[in-house]
């Protein structure tokens, strides 16, 4: 089960990795996204259900680390209700424009140029209140001193076509569903949040190169999570057939290369996501208390 709509990154990477996951383990696999509220309704949901093998959750650093930190009161426990699975990969950010709609933003210092101009005239789409691509853009507008206007959206489909109507500015967009729009030459990619250049966008500098911003890295993590205390034996076959998955050549080619996203190191074990995931769930609080983000 998936916490966003369709289309969304989570969506995108779930659906590709359902079918070969469903010949591995002889039992369809099927994709059920119940979105809103940042996830928490299919985290709610999921936190609930039975610990029998047949229910997982899609989830991400925002549906289980962001969001303990934005919400005063959770109706689940991200760590306690959970049983962490598999770790399915790291997920940047990546600043994108519309070169139809703003030709005038052929850089990112063009977009901070008029931010600075123009306070709150600036915009910049999110796919939700304390979403990745909200914190990214809430980290970008404070380490650059601007004062933009933050417009979040019921999941990805809202935000990308409000960037491409023009009704928004920016997207700070994660880039398993930007890839797409940005190689079919629908949006312009000014700077990924990360450290280093990706490998599948390369001639995209970093937003320390193109903003002249401290180095900052904005990625989140992909994981699969099920109720907690599933049976051992389970949490280790599917850990198991998803690490074969995404490991092999053929996968991690489409992760690397198409998504942008950086496969898990081996071995990948469930207590290492168990620790990623108590990690995360610090590292976030820190970003949303400097970001200033809430949720309305």
């Amino acid at each position: 089960m998936g916490g966003f709509p369709n289309g969304a990154g989570t969506d995108i990477y779930a659906r590709r990795l359902a079918e070969p996951l469903s010949r591995a383990l002889g039992v369809p696999v099927v994709v059920d996204n119940r979105s809103g509220a940042g996830g928490n309704i299919a985290s709610e949901y999921v936190s609930k259900q039975a610990a029998d093998g047949y229910l997982f959750m899609f989830g991400t650093a925002g549906t289980h680390a962001i969001n303990a930190a934005l919400y005063r009161r959770l109706p689940f426990n991200v760590i306690n209700d959970f049983t962490p699975v598999v770790l399915l990969g790291d997920v940047p950010n990546v600043m994108i424009v519309s070169p139809e709609k703003r030709p005038n933003f052929r850089t990112c210092q063009d977009v901070m140029t008029a931010a600075r101009a123009r306070p709150q005239a600036i915009s910049y789409a999110s796919t939700g209140n304390g979403a990745s691509t909200h914190l990214a853009g809430a980290q970008v507008a404070v380490a650059a001193h601007l004062d933009m206007l933050h417009v979040p959206y019921r999941g990805q489909p809202g935000a990308i076509a409000s960037l491409l109507a023009g009704d928004t500015d920016v997207f700070f967009n994660q880039t398993g569903a930007a890839m797409g729009p940005i190689r079919q030459g629908q949006v312009r990619a000014l700077a990924v949040l990360t450290r280093e250049r990706l490998a599948a966008l390369p001639d995209v500098p970093t937003v320390s190169e193109a903003c002249g911003l401290p180095p900052m890295d904005t990625s989140t993590w992909y994981g699969l999570l099920a109720p907690a205390h599933l049976p051992a034996p389970i949490v280790n076959r599917m850990n198991t057939e998803v690490n074969r998955i995404i490991s092999t050549p053929e996968f991690r080619e489409w992760l690397i290369q198409n998504q942008a996203i950086t496969p898990p190191a081996a071995p990948n074990t469930p207590e290492q996501f168990r620790q990623t995931l108590a990690a995360d769930v610090a590292r976030w609080a820190d970003v949303v208390r400097a970001s200033g983000a809430t949720v309305d």
